[in-house]
């Protein structure tokens, strides 16, 4: 029997490929996959822009041919022999509905042994959907298939019972809001830059957290007021003056910089209040230096700037219960779901202002 998925051949190349079906491994997990998002990174790779973990030990390029897709749910389809487990430590069976955790990690070094560091700074870190080439048997190692091979060591967390799959495949980009963890206190104000997927996620998380007042920032004022921030603004507008406005003249006090252009970083460098903090999550791919002013910008005006690579393990679980219960609010955020023959056309839709949250389901 042989598998479909999408295939990004290079950059601008898309079609739909077969492969063999695979028997899993010792340690690994043959997963049937419902949804799998389509990641700002992904569009990235679609256009080109194609260096990621930047600055790390394992800077590369995406790894073309790929099949993307690292924000997936499935239900296992195969377990290879020595069984599979949960975040538990609860044996997994077939039938069972987990999020598989995007990266896997060596396990030895520094980064995986030190809680104090999140593990996608492993050295030898392997990332579904980017740096695992199709071209390598099993070749399926993305979301963006029928089916998706999981090495050992994959991480898997079990999806609570009731939880829509579609909500579900939200958990990856909700494990990434871990920065607002270290940096809102009850009451702040909150800006977030950029409402895509990553920066709704935040918003709503930093409501979670008590923020006093919300303000979204976006180039599309679709996406905006599907924050339902309390201040919602056209990203084409002097927006630091009105964030000034709206914060008696100093500035919010932690700016979620999501708008996955590096560009625009100054512009949260200047929305935040002096002894503030600025959150980067969302410039993963490595998209060239931008103008700032150490002396203005960050040091005289005392700001903090947290850095995030991507999701933390401990943040999986907790996600997925967040999802569960806010799940009616969440669903409207999943705008299209689209057939492995439609990836193509789906990632120019998903950076349009007609969609938010785009999913790849195989079924279709």
């Amino acid at each position: 029997m042989s598998i479909r998925a999408a295939v990004i051949s290079a950059p601008g190349r898309f079609g739909v490929e077969r492969f063999p079906e695979p028997d899993p491994g010792p340690g690994a997990v043959l997963l049937r996959i419902e949804h799998s998002g389509i990641c700002g990174t992904d569009k990235h790779t679609w256009r080109g822009e194609s260096l990621q973990y930047a600055g790390t030990d394992h800077e590369r390029e995406a790894a073309y041919p790929l099949i993307c897709g690292h924000e997936n749910v499935g239900v296992i389809e195969a377990i290879g022999p020595g069984g599979a487990f949960d975040e538990l430590g609860r044996d997994l069976a077939v039938g069972d509905r987990v999020v598989p955790a995007p990266n896997l990690t060596c396990g030895r070094c520094k980064f995986c042994l030190d809680e104090r560091f999140p593990y996608y700074l492993c050295r030898d870190l392997h990332d579904y959907g980017n740096s695992l080439t199709c071209l390598d048997p099993p070749h399926l190692f993305g979301g963006w298939s029928e089916l998706m091979y999981l090495l050992p060591g994959t991480r898997l967390f079990r999806v609570p019972d009731g939880l829509d799959p579609q909500v579900a495949a939200l958990t990856e980009i909700m494990a990434v809001t871990h920065g607002l963890d270290r940096a809102v206190q009850f009451g702040d104000t909150v800006a977030v830059l950029g409402c895509g997927p990553l920066g709704l996620m935040h918003a709503l998380k930093a409501e979670l957290l008590g923020a006093g007042r919300l303000i979204a920032i976006d180039v599309f004022p679709e996406r905006a007021r599907a924050s339902g921030a309390d201040v919602q603004l056209d990203a084409g507008s002097d927006c630091v003056a009105a964030v000034r406005d709206a914060t008696d003249g100093y500035g919010a006090d932690v700016v979620v910089h999501c708008t996955g252009f590096a560009s625009t970083l100054p512009v949260a460098l200047a929305l935040v209040r002096p002894g503030g903090t600025v959150i980067e999550p969302g410039t993963f791919v490595d998209m060239g230096d931008v103008g700032i002013n150490p002396s203005r910008d960050i040091c005289t005006k005392g700001v903090t700037i947290v850095g995030v690579g991507g999701e933390t393990l401990p943040q999986y679980a907790p996600a997925l219960k967040l999802l569960a219960r806010h799940a009616e609010r969440l669903r409207p955020l999943v705008t299209h779901r689209v057939s492995l023959d439609d990836v193509g056309a789906a990632l120019e839709l998903a950076q349009s202002p007609d969609a938010i949250k785009v999913l790849v389901t195989p079924s279709l």
